[in-house]
C-alpha cells in the first residue's frame, strides 16, 4: 500500500454538547488511593499555577496566580493551603471534606502578610507532628540515571521542603511520593476512568475544532493574529500557550512561538497547536498548494504515523512502540524530535512509557498524545500531526457507552472515518478524541487535501 494526496471532506462529528462533570466521589477516590499508596503519616502535594496537574487531579482544585498545598493525613484528614487569592477560589474544590487555611507565604510578592505569614505555622495547624513522616509530590522526579540521590531530589522549592524538614526536626521523615500520581504505566494519573475519559474528550472535540478553524481558514495576506483569531476561542482552560510560527523559506520556524503580526507568505513554513485541558491537537505544513520535494516528506511521515496505530495497543511495552514508530521514520531519512507519543492530562506532558528500550506498558485508560515530530526538515517548512487518543480494554468501553453514549459515538464515527476515508484501520482498543483524527493536509492552502492509504 502506498500513501497519497486525496481530496476528502472533513465530515461533521458532532458538537461535544453537555460538558461532562467529574463526580465527586471519584476525586474522594483519588485522594484516598494516592494516600493509601504512599505508606506516610502525610501526604503534600505541591502546586503552582503552570505545574497543577497532580492537585487537580485530586481535588477539583488548581491554583490562580500562586503556589498552594494539598494536604492528606490520618483519618482521612484533607486540608488545602492557598496563598490570598485562591483562598476564595478553593470553593471549586470537589474533594468531600476539604478544610481550606491560608498561608501567605505562597502569595505573590507585596501582598499582604500581617495575618498569616508563616506556613510552617499552617502545616501545625493542619495536624502536622514532629517525627510525622511526609511523602511530598512535586511536579516531576528524578530518575535514578539522573543523581545518586534521586529519592529525595523533589522537585518542590527548597524553601518549603526546608519548612518540612524543621517541622519535622529531620529531612530523613520526607521521602518523594510524586511517582504515585505520575509515573508512566502505574502512576494514578497514567490510568483514567469512564467519566474523565468523556471530559477530555469533551475538551479534545472542542480543541481540534479550534485548531482546524486556523488551519482551513487561513489566507494569504493574514497575519498570525488574524489567523489565530479564527480559532473562536471560547474561554476553556488551555494546556499550553496557543501556538502560530511562520517563516520565510530558508528561515527556521520557531515551532513553540506565539503568533505575531507577520504576514503570511505562499511558500512559509507554518505550524500552529492549540491545547486545552486533556487535548492538543497541532498541524504543521506549507502556506502553499503544492511541493513535491515537501510532498515525498510528508508521505513518509505519514506512513509512521500509521504505524503507531498500528503497533500500539493494551499490553504493547513503549519500547516496542518506540522502536517501530522510529525505525519507520528512519526508512524515509526522518527521527523523532521528541518520545513518539506521551501521556497527556490537564498538562500537556505528564509522562510516557514510549522510550527506548522500556519495558513499561500501554494500559487501559491511559491518556496519550500522539507526538510524533518529524526532524530533519529543510529550513523554512515544517510538518506535524498530534492528536489525542485513550486507550480502552473493552469494560472501559462499554462503560463509557452507557454513561457517556454521545461521546462514545463520536469516537466510533471518527473510527470509521479513519477506516473508510483515510485507509487506516485503527484498533477498537483506541479511541480517537480529535474531530481532525489523522487528518493531514500538508498544504494550507488546499485543506482538503489530505493524505490517506490507498
Amino acid at each position: 500500500m502506498s500513501v497519497i494526496l486525496k481530496q476528502v471532506g472533513l465530515p461533521e462529528f458532532g458538537s461535544g454538547g453537555e460538558q461532562p462533570v467529574i463526580p465527586d466521589n471519584t476525586y474522594e477516590v483519588r485522594a484516598n488511593s494516592a494516600y493509601d499508596r504512599a505508606g506516610t503519616d502525610w501526604l503534600a502535594v505541591y502546586a503552582d499555577r503552570e505545574h497543577f496537574g497532580n492537585i487537580v487531579f485530586l481535588s477539583g482544585f488548581e491554583p490562580r496566580f500562586e503556589e498552594a498545598f494539598l494536604l492528606l493525613g490520618p483519618q482521612r484528614k484533607r486540608v488545602l493551603i492557598t496563598g490570598n487569592e485562591s483562598e476564595s477560589y478553593a470553593v471549586i474544590a470537589r474533594l468531600p471534606g476539604l478544610t481550606v487555611l491560608r498561608s501567605q507565604t505562597l502569595s505573590l510578592m507585596a501582598q499582604d502578610r500581617t495575618q498569616h505569614p508563616r506556613l510552617i505555622d499552617r502545616l501545625r495547624d493542619a495536624g502536622i507532628k514532629p517525627r510525622n513522616t511526609i511523602g511530598l509530590v512535586g511536579w516531576k522526579y528524578l530518575e535514578p540515571e539522573e543523581d545518586e540521590n534521586h529519592a529525595t531530589g523533589f522537585f518542590v522549592p527548597s524553601v518549603y521542603v526546608q519548612m518540612f524538614a524543621r517541622l519535622e526536626e529531620s529531612q530523613d521523615a520526607l521521602r518523594d511520593c510524586t511517582s504515585i500520581l505520575m509515573h508512566p504505566e502505574t502512576g494514578l494519573r497514567a490510568i483514567l476512568d469512564a467519566d474523565q475519559i468523556a471530559a477530555f474528550e469533551w475538551a479534545s472535540t472542542r480543541c481540534s475544532l479550534a485548531l482546524w478553524h486556523i488551519v482551513s481558514g487561513v489566507r494569504e495576506g493574514d497575519t498570525e493574529f488574524d489567523a489565530v483569531a479564527r480559532m473562536g476561542y471560547c474561554g476553556d482552560p488551555l494546556a499550553i500557550h496557543t501556538i502560530l510560527a511562520s517563516s520565510a523559506p530558508g528561515e527556521p520556524v520557531i515551532g513553540l512561538r506565539s503568533p505575531t503580526g507577520r504576514k503570511l507568505r505562499r511558500g512559509d513554513g507554518v505550524t500552529a497547536a492549540v491545547g486545552f485541558w486533556g487535548g492538543l491537537s497541532s498541524r504543521a505544513g506549507l502556506f502553499d498548494t503544492d511541493n513535491d520535494d515537501f510532498l515525498e516528506l510528508a508521505k513518509a511521515y505519514f506512513d509512521a504515523l500509521i504505524t503507531w496505530y498500528e503497533i500500539a495497543d493494551v499490553g504493547v511495552s513503549g519500547g516496542e512502540l518506540h522502536s517501530a514508530v522510529t525505525d519507520k521514520l528512519a526508512s524515509g531519512g526522518l527521527q523523532s524530535a521528541l518520545n513518539p507519543g506521551h501521556l497527556t492530562g490537564h498538562e500537556e506532558w505528564m509522562h510516557t512509557p514510549v522510550r527506548p528500550r522500556s519495558s513499561e506498558r500501554l494500559r487501559s485508560g491511559m491518556p496519550f498524545q500522539i507526538d510524533v515530530i518529524p526532524t530533519p526538515i529543510p529550513e523554512g517548512q515544517c510538518l506535524n500531526c498530534e492528536d489525542p487518543v485513550t486507550f480502552a480494554d473493552a469494560g472501559l468501553r462499554d462503560e463509557i457507552k452507557k454513561k457517556h453514549p454521545d461521546c462514545f459515538n463520536r469516537i466510533e464515527a471518527r473510527r470509521s472515518f479513519m477506516r473508510i476515508r483515510l485507509g487506516v484501520d485503527v484498533k477498537p482498543s483506541i479511541l480517537p478524541l480529535s474531530s481532525t483524527p489523522l487528518y493531514l493536509p500538508p498544504f494550507w492552502l488546499k485543506p482538503n487535501h489530505v493524505l490517506v492509504r490507498d
